[in-house]
């Protein structure tokens, strides 16, 4: 006799069996389809002009304190850590250099394989605000014509820009996806927006001004040494209209391609650690909780999908001697540079023969004696003496009243004599030429015959100035017959 089994009976086995089938299937499909490593290929490219700053960003991310620079397109890695998962990676850091010939390098850097995992850093710095804008707009050309270049499959490009309208379009402040009903959930996103019902579906349009330019690239705009702030106020008369004025034309260029804004200092390490946290997120999708910092003046975080022009125009209330719409370089004007104090030419110092030779031959031209007076060769320098009988001309005849005493190297005469320099200069001209000390040339006044070698103190008193101008006026050869003058006084 077979006994049938009730339905109520089969149905608690049935209902085990269907909810460990379900277990078993979501566990297979996780052991199948769940990645659990974080992907190697994403990479970060930074672009800027030179001394913007870039080396010391990425040196900052990698935590090094030393950065070395590099040239052309440099490479690094910056070493990534999931916690939750306990893995690690490496994100590949691509620093193009700021000068316009190296941009044929961004297709090692940028191609169409690694277009979808690419991170774009536009730098600027604040040490020159007055360029910043035109900055941002160059290389977000540059970049923009690089990647029309590429021979991008059309699905894809147009799949990541899709994906940036999503990303944009899905943003939610850190902290209202913890609680659903919240009256601020997506609010800040459309500050204004009176037609706003709290529901956004894929086809509802972007914000003003949002996403005009989708590159399909995510782009994070850098403003490095913030810092240099302090110094704008103090040394070029900045004040906070002007830096509204910036920060509103700069949050404007971010609307249009989407960017998320970051002020960095790596001095005073504000919002570095902030920006690695930033491009994990973006990158890997790691947990994100920072909202949108606005007070700070030297340290705004703005992220994608948060701002607005309604936000924008918050800014605008402080502006009193601008408007937003001015031409940028109109208020933000570069200071007219110092000229440069240009450095005295270096002299060499004469040669100091040269120099005394130079100065006799003035001394005697100014004296009225012609350069003949000093016979070339000779060793010595030879001075005429005054024989007993010879008359004194009448122009000297003042100034020889009185006379000085030679100590046998000094000559003084009287006041204005240009005897005494000339045998100044000469005795300096014979010690270099070999002469003894003990053997100084002057003017003897008269012809006594040496009887030891060395000159009579007695012979040493006439004038100078009265023998050279007398020589001047009437000089006879060395060795006449009158024995009037005796030119040679190398024996003595």
């Amino acid at each position: 006799m077979v006994t049938a089994q009730s339905p109520r009976s089969e149905s608690p086995k049935r209902d085990a069996t269907q909810k460990e089938n379900l277990w078993s299937s979501i566990l297979n499909d996780v052991q199948n389809h769940g990645n659990t490593k974080l992907p190697s290929c994403k990479q970060i490219l930074v672009l800027g002009d030179n001394e913007s700053g870039k080396t010391t960003m990425v040196a900052k991310l990698q935590g090094v304190e030393d950065p070395k620079k590099g040239w052309g397109l440099e490479y690094a890695y910056i070493d990534v850590r999931d916690d939750y998962r306990d893995d690690h990676t490496r994100l590949s850091v691509w620093v193009l250099d700021g000068d316009a010939g190296h941009n044929e390098l961004l297709k090692f850097a940028l191609n169409a394989d690694t277009f979808p995992h690419t991170l774009v850093v536009l730098t600027v710095t604040m040490t020159s605000p007055w360029g910043i804008l035109d900055q941002l707009r160059h290389w977000a050309s540059v970049l923009a014509d690089h990647v029309d270049k590429l021979k991008l499959d059309v699905d894809l490009r147009q799949s990541r820009r899709q994906y940036l309208v999503k990303t944009w379009q899905d943003y939610i402040e850190p902290g209202d996806e913890l609680d659903p009903a919240s009256p601020m959930k997506r609010s800040s996103r459309n500050l204004g927006d009176g037609d706003f019902d709290g529901e956004l579906d894929d086809d509802s349009p972007l914000p003003e001004g949002t996403l005009t330019s989708n590159l399909g690239l995510d782009i994070v705009v850098v403003i490095t040494k913030t810092d240099y702030i302090q110094n704008l106020e103090k040394e070029h008369d900045y004040r906070d209209e002007h830096l509204d004025f910036m920060q509103q034309h700069i949050r404007r260029f971010c609307l249009q391609y989407g960017a998320a804004l970051f002020y960095t200092s790596a001095k005073e390490d504000k919002n570095c650690d902030l920006l690695y946290k930033y491009l994990t997120h973006r990158i890997y999708g790691f947990p994100f909780r920072t909202p949108a910092l606005v007070v700070e003046k030297d340290a705004v975080f703005i992220p994608a999908g948060w701002d607005n022009m309604k936000k924008i125009s918050i800014l605008f209330e402080n502006m009193h001697t601008c408007k937003p719409d001015d031409y940028y370089t109109d208020i933000i004007a570069q200071p007219v540079t110092r000229k440069t104090v240009s450095r005295e030419t270096e002299l060499l110092a004469e040669d100091e023969q040269a120099f005394l030779t130079r100065q006799q031959q003035i001394l005697l031209a100014g004296g009225g004696l012609s350069s003949t007076g000093i016979r070339p060769g000779e060793s010595q320098i030879r001075t005429p003496t005054l024989s007993k009988g010879s008359a004194r001309s009448p122009a000297t005849a003042g100034i020889q009243s009185s006379p000085k005493k030679l100590d046998g190297s000094k000559v003084v005469s009287s006041p204005g004599g240009e005897g005494v320099l000339a045998n100044f200069f000469n005795s300096l001209l014979h010690k270099k030429t070999g002469a003894s000390p003990g053997s100084p040339t002057v003017l003897t006044g008269s012809p006594k015959p040496p009887t030891d070698g060395t000159p009579d103190k007695a012979t040493m008193r006439s004038d100078a100035a009265a023998e050279l101008d007398r020589l001047a006026r009437s000089r006879k050869p060395p060795g006449g017959s009158d024995g009037g003058i005796d030119f040679n006084t190398s024996d003595c």
